[in-house]
């Protein structure tokens, strides 16, 4: 049958011991905290440009219906069992952790106390009768599920790390709390002394998004979660487990990023360092900020920021290289008709092999390597997107900016005598060659940057039907082909491309920019 259209699923995890306190410091109920925080998490989804299909709150009734049949799942498959369960329980991290993942410290009296290891945080000692999941049970399967399939967790050091969990003791995960204790939480079905534990409730999310358990099995199991690596044994043990016993499969991929530190230290309330996404959008646009992120962010390794990293990369690379080269390729003093000029294949005829290059034609071999470069980027592209190496694809894009600024600059068209004939020819070439490579660079960009990457294509004019990356065609003359854009009229000047960041800019200009509606960038 058709294959289902593709969802991007965003939401909040309500429940649990640490929102019920954090409501209650805050002389709030944790419904109404939650309805607040869920809401700026929204907002700042929207401030950033990112378009989710649906946004799943675990505190809806679709959402609670779904466990509550999932927990169903789990007891008909006999999974599950009561039993006396005790350790040392954080309360942030929602979890059990065991003596090896503590450290001793004293606390703000000075008494002694434990704490994690990974976050710093304090632990307290809990005993109570909860159910319990099978969780040693699983091992093997979930070995086998990864021998099967070991692209199912990327980037590769995490599969190694989940490998390695899977080598060790796996002990019976305790699945529920005393109601007693938490009441911010879906009760267990028949039995409400009991509370369903926080991230079973949670992780059922990718399951209620989808309608589950009536309508899910169009898209499941090929959904790909993306996770932080702080909460990858929730996804990559404790959740593969579950499904298993429920009768599903495994998810298709897992892909998991690391975390940013600021100036090397990592991100705490503590240390007063944290960084806020919104007031970064303010300071450097929407298409800055993502360009920095996500041209910087490294998924296998934690990666660092700092503002001056983000206003050298991003003036650089989109205000100065790709700007720039937009700017001077279409400017009235050197295509006066404002079109997008024809090429001649006797300027830069077709030749194999960049040797023999020297021909009738103008092009010089490092002509050549810029259209086999450019030519080669698509593939190249979406190959690192699909597998979550976003930073490379922009690396390479990068790389071929580099080369078409240096095609211009070597050929210098604004020294070209347009009078001749055969020097108009070749200006006409350098052009169209140029504005081919920035029609590509437009596309590829779009996911990224997608106000710049549309002014720019606009300025192009290339039509939203022309866009897409499937039909995407470079210096089709080259080849002897028709070209489409070949004498358009092109599209009216968009202006600066990107602004180039100040070394402490208000954010005024920016905050203007940003709230023009994007018809009208």
């Amino acid at each position: 049958g058709l294959s289902p259209r593709p969802l991007s699923v965003s939401g909040t995890d309500e429940h649990g011991l640490k929102i019920q306190q954090a409501a209650a410091a805050a002389g709030t109920s944790p419904a109404e905290l939650c309805q607040r925080v869920s809401g700026l998490f929204r907002q700042a989804l929207t401030g950033a440009g990112v378009a989710y299909t649906d946004f799943i709150r675990t505190s809806e009734p679709r959402h609670q219906r779904a466990v509550r049949h999932f927990w169903g799942a789990l007891g008909d498959a006999g999974v599950l069992y009561k039993g006396s369960y005790e350790g040392w329980y954080c309360t942030p991290e929602e979890s059990f952790l065991p003596e090896s993942q503590l450290a001793e410290r004293t606390d703000s009296q000075g008494r002694p106390c434990k704490v994690s290891l990974e976050s710093g945080h304090e632990v307290h000692w809990t005993k109570e009768e909860n159910y319990m999941f099978r969780l040693s049970a699983f091992r093997d399967p979930l070995q086998s599920w990864l021998r099967d399939n070991p692209r199912a967790i990327v980037p590769r050091p995490f599969l190694q790390r989940v490998l390695r969990w899977l080598d060790e003791d796996l002990p019976d995960l305790s699945v529920s709390r005393e109601r007693s204790r938490l009441h911010w939480g879906i009760p267990v079905p028949g039995d409400p002394s009991q509370t369903i534990y926080v991230w079973v409730d949670a992780l059922v999310n990718y399951l209620s998004v989808l309608g589950y358990p009536e309508s899910h099995g169009p898209w499941w199991p090929a959904v790909h979660h993306v996770v932080g690596k702080d909460i990858l044994k929730f996804h990559a043990l404790y959740w593969p487990a579950l499904l298993l016993a429920a009768g599903l499969q495994p998810p298709e991929r897992i892909l998991v990023h690391s975390h940013w530190t600021v100036r090397g230290q990592k991100m705490s309330k503590s240390l007063g360092n944290v960084v806020e996404p919104g007031v970064c959008v303010g300071q450097f646009g929407v298409d800055g900020f993502r360009y920095f992120l996500l041209r910087q962010g490294v998924p296998e390794r934690d990666c660092d920021y700092y503002e001056e990293k983000v206003v050298k990369l991003v003036n650089s690379e989109l205000a100065d290289a790709l700007g720039g080269l937009l700017n001077r390729s279409t400017a009235r003093s050197i295509n006066p008709s404002n079109t997008y000029p024809r090429f001649s294949e006797a300027c830069f005829p077709k030749v194999l092999g960049c040797r023999e290059a020297r021909g009738a034609g103008r092009a010089c071999a490092e002509d050549y390597e810029l259209v086999a470069a450019v030519a080669a980027l698509p593939a190249q592209v979406d190959a690192h997107f699909q597998s979550f190496q976003i930073y490379k694809a922009l690396e390479c894009i990068a790389q071929c900016v580099r080369q078409t600024n240096g095609f211009f600059q070597r050929h210098r068209p604004w020294k070209l005598e347009r009078r001749e004939a055969g020097e108009q020819r070749w200006l006409d070439t350098v052009l169209h060659v140029t504005l081919e490579c920035l029609r590509v660079f437009g596309t590829l960009l779009q996911p990224v940057v997608p106000r710049t990457a549309d002014r720019l294509l606009s300025r192009l004019a290339v039509r939203p039907g022309e866009r897409g990356l499937s039909g995407l065609t470079f210096l089709a003359r080259y080849h002897g082909k028709p070209c489409p854009f070949e004498g358009r009229q092109l599209g009216p000047d968009t202006g600066v491309l990107f602004h180039r960041l100040g070394k402490l800019e208000t954010g005024k200009k920016r905050k203007q920019e940003a709230q023009v509606p994007d018809k009208q960038l």
